[in-house]
Order: structure tokens, then C-alpha cells, then sequence
């Protein structure tokens, strides 16, 4: 007996339905270490634990692939390797990811099980390990009845991602937004009455979608709140399924309804920096009338986040990188305009070369410089200059002697005047150049004294660079 065979008839045993979903793979040649480390491990652990089925809601891939691309190959391996123990129902997701056609390949996949896509709006019925679709987007009433005397395990009502434009192309761009929702919700409610008619007969009901559902939270952490999203909490409980799963974002997040379930497992891995929560899959547990899931861990990338007021600790994160093997890193300081040099890029770069990614984010806190309050009401700069000595406890008069002096005085008259006046104390220079370094300081404060008034030295220039109407 295969694998398809023995689970099935175990959980018609038991009367409920375990699905594996995954969503959010983004295989790419970018992110495949990472996607590929998550997905194994999930096809494995899902075998293990005796899924029924699986399925793929969107975004398996992150943009168009060659044929002869590793991440396509490695992605083929992990659904075939799904489809040798339960059939697979692969999801079409953002068209940005997966342009049209792509999953088309992946119907042939498959093993002893089926790799079923669904491009399209449409209702599907597992029976066996085969799946049967409505010709349109949900069972007609003849259909309805032949699906009811197969007896299927489950029914799916597949929305894969619908294009925008060509609802913009329609309706117009401005009203694309909300129309969208309207056009979904009409859908959903449509099949919800068809459900209603297969869970009166004992046949379970999944709805899979890919798309954004208004008031749920991003992996980052931010509310998608709004009117231009695709569904409403509402719309997809209109459905009349046990379960709704979802892909697009990347965070685990769910809602329940008398027992029903709506929930995204988020991303496979960890693709972005700050990213929130685990990264796993949902392991689903369906009946007729209720849902329960678990999310399962992947061993997704880790991220280390350290942040500094001031330059970056060149020490703390020497010790940081000698454990960031293939993580991301992040790290972030702030740092005052005439201090930014001190920041060495290069070296954090090198020092965490073997990590998974870095990202450094620094701030640059600009000098500010403002007035003294009231200084502009002054018409003099003797004014000025009083009222910022008022303002910065500063003694008024030394400071409007000199101001005075520089306005009136000779250049020369005035170097000659302090130049006489160092030439007063000869005995107490030469003592000042005699004694030793531990003395130095004692002599200096028995200058002091003397030389009180004697202005700044001239080679100081401090002066000039000094703004002297700054706070």
C-alpha cells in the first residue's frame, strides 16, 4: 500500500483531515540557501506526521526562473518529493513572483499523487489522490450532485491572485480598489452557499487564497489597514469553510468563527530584516464543521539587531561576529555630525563577511545651532553681546572691555600691550621653564594672579571659529 493509500484511509478513519500548507516560499537564486533549508525540513516533517494533503498558497517562487535555474530545480525536488506521499495543490500567487505560466511545469511533478495548480477561480474535489474541477468558478448544480456520489475527502474553493489591471482596465483605476473587494466578497458568498450544501453532506471545505486580508498585521509589524485590500474578515467567514488559508504575508497570524478557522502561516524563511515571530508552516486538523492548525518552525535564518547611541562598540561586535554565521545582522547607531568619521564601515564589513547578510543603518544627528532668545531685539553689537552674557552666565564687563578695545584699538598697539605685559614676570618664565612636570601645575596657579588680565595668547584661534550668539 503507497503512501497516498495508507494515510488516506488511517485519517477517513478518523474523520479528520490533516493538511499540510505552506505558503510563501520565494525560491529565487537570492534567497535559495534559506528557502530551500526551511522547505526540506517542512516536506520531511509534513511526511512524518502523516499529512493527507498539501498545500502551496502562492508565491513559491520570487520572480520569473530559468528553466535551468538551481532554484527551480531544487523547488521541483522538494513538490515531487511532496507528490510521492499526498497530492499537492499549488496556488498561483502575486504575479510579481510567479508570472503567469509558471507553475505550469509542476503539474508534472507528480508521483504516485497529483500536482494540481489553480490558476483560476474555481472549486476543486479531492477524491483519492486525484483532484476533479468545476468548469466554472464554482460547481454547478449537476456537478454538484457528482460530486456528492464520489464522496470526496475535501472540497477546495481556489481565488488565486486576480489581476488588477485587468479589473482596473474595467472599472477604472480609481475605483479598482474597492471593486476588487466587492468582486471577491460576491465570490466568496457565492461559494459559501455551495459549501453549505457539501458540509450538510458530510464533505470538509477549504478555501485557499493569496492576498491581503484588511486589519492583518505585516511581519514587520504594521497594521494593513485600509480600503484597497482584497478581503475582509467578513467576506472570507461568507465562505462557508471549515478552513480558509491564506498566503501573501509573511507573518503567522489567524481568526476564528465558531469554530472555523481563517489563518497564514507566513513565510517559509526569514527573507527580510526585522522580520517578527517564527517562520514555519500551518499543520491543519479539518472537519466538517471546524478547523484547528499549528504552526511547525522551520530553521529559518536568525537575525541579530544591536543598536548604539553613539559609535558602534568595535569590541561588542567583534564578539557578535564570531557567532553570526549565516545570519542577518543589523546594526544601527546615531552619532552627532562632527563624530560621524569615527565610524570605520569597512572594518564592520569585513568583520562580519561570513554572516548571512548585514545591514548598517546609521543616523547622523545634525548640528543645530539657535540664537539666544531676544539677542535680535538688540540694534548694537555691544547689545548682542551683553544679552548673551546674560543669557550664558557669562560676567558682562571683561567681555565689553575687549570688544571695546578690539573696535578702537590698533592691531599693533594692542599685540605690543600684552606683550609688555608677559615681559614683567621674566624670573617667574624662567622658573615656569626650570622646574619639573609634577610642579608645573603648582607654579602655573602662582602665575595665575599675575597674569589675570593678560588676554588669550595669540595662537590660540579658537575665538574666531566660536559663534558667540550660539545657545
Amino acid at each position: 500500500m503507497n503512501g497516498c493509500l495508507r494515510a488516506a484511509f488511517l485519517l477517513l478513519w478518523r474523520r479528520i483531515l490533516k493538511i499540510a500548507h505552506f505558503s510563501d516560499l520565494h525560491y529565487s537564486p537570492e534567497r535559495l540557501a534559506e528557502a530551500d533549508r526551511c522547505f526540506a525540513f517542512a516536506t520531511e516533517d509534513a511526511v512524518q506526521r502523516q499529512a493527507r494533503v498539501a498545500v502551496i498558497s502562492g508565491d513559491s517562487t520570487d520572480h520569473r526562473l530559468d528553466a535551468h535555474s538551481p532554484a527551480l530545480n531544487a523547488l521541483a525536488r522538494r513538490v515531487h518529493r511532496l507528490a510521492e506521499d499526498m497530492p499537492v495543490l499549488m496556488l498561483q500567487g502575486t504575479f510579481s513572483h510567479e508570472p503567469p505560466g509558471t507553475l505550469s511545469n509542476f503539474a508534472l511533478m507528480g508521483e504516485s499523487c497529483q500536482v494540481f495548480i489553480a490558476d483560476r477561480v474555481q472549486q476543486v474535489a479531492l477524491v483519492g489522490d486525484r483532484f476533479y474541477e468545476s468548469e466554472g468558478p464554482v460547481f454547478s448544480p449537476l456537478e454538484l450532485e457528482q460530486v456528492r456520489d464520489m464522496r470526496p475527502s475535501v472540497v477546495f474553493t481556489c481565488l488565486p491572485t486576480v489581476n488588477k489591471g485587468d479589473l482596473a482596465a474595467s472599472v477604472g483605476a480609481i475605483a479598482a480598489g474597492t471593486e476588487l473587494g466587492d468582486v471577491l466578497a460576491s465570490y466568496l458568498a457565492a461559494a459559501g452557499r455551495v459549501n453549505l450544501v457539501l458540509r450538510a453532506a458530510g464533505i470538509a471545505t477549504v478555501g485557499v487564497s493569496h492576498g491581503t486580508v484588511n486589519g492583518c498585521s505585516t511581519e514587520h509589524g504594521v497594521m494593513m489597514a485600509g480600503f484597497d485590500h482584497e478581503f475582509s474578515i467578513g467576506a472570507l467567514f461568507d465562505a462557508q469553510c471549515s478552513a480558509f488559508m491564506l498566503g501573501h504575508i509573511h507573518k503567522h497570524q489567524h481568526w476564528e468563527r465558531e469554530g472555523r478557522r481563517v489563518a497564514y502561516p507566513g513565510s517559509i524563511g526569514r527573507f527580510h530584516y526585522g522580520e517578527e515571530g517564527d517562520k514555519g508552516y500551518l499543520m491543519w486538523d479539518v472537519q466538517t464543521d471546524v478547523a484547528d492548525s499549528v504552526l511547525v518552525p522551520t530553521p529559518s535564518r536568525q537575525m541579530i539587531s544591536i543598536e548604539f547611541d553613539g559609535p558602534p562598540d568595535m569590541e561588542r561586535l567583534a564578539t557578535l561576529a564570531a557567532d553570526a554565521h549565516d545570519k542577518f545582522v543589523r546594526v544601527r547607531w546615531q552619532v552627532d555630525e562632527e563624530h560621524r568619521q569615527l565610524v570605520d564601515r569597512g572594518a564592520i564589513e569585513t568583520m562580519f563577511a561570513a554572516s548571512g547578510g548585514l545591514k548598517l543603518e546609521g543616523r547622523v544627528l545634525p548640528v543645530v545651532r539657535s540664537r539666544a532668545q531676544g539677542i535680535s531685539l538688540e540694534s548694537t553689537v555691544q547689545g548682542k553681546v551683553v544679552r548673551w552674557c546674560e543669557l550664558a552666565s557669562v560676567e558682562a564687563e571683561p567681555v565689553v572691555e575687549r570688544l571695546q578695545l578690539l573696535d578702537a584699538g590698533d592691531a599693533e598697539a594692542i599685540a605690543a600691550s600684552v606683550l609688555s605685559r608677559i615681559d614683567l614676570t621674566p624670573d617667574l618664565r624662567r622658573l615656569v621653564a626650570t622646574v619639573g612636570d609634577d610642579e608645573r601645575s603648582m607654579t602655573q596657579e602662582a602665575i595665575a594672579p599675575a597674569t589675570a588680565n593678560v588676554p588669550s595668547s595669540p595662537t590660540s584661534t579658537a575665538w574666531l571659529t566660536d559663534d558667540l550668539f550660539a545657545a
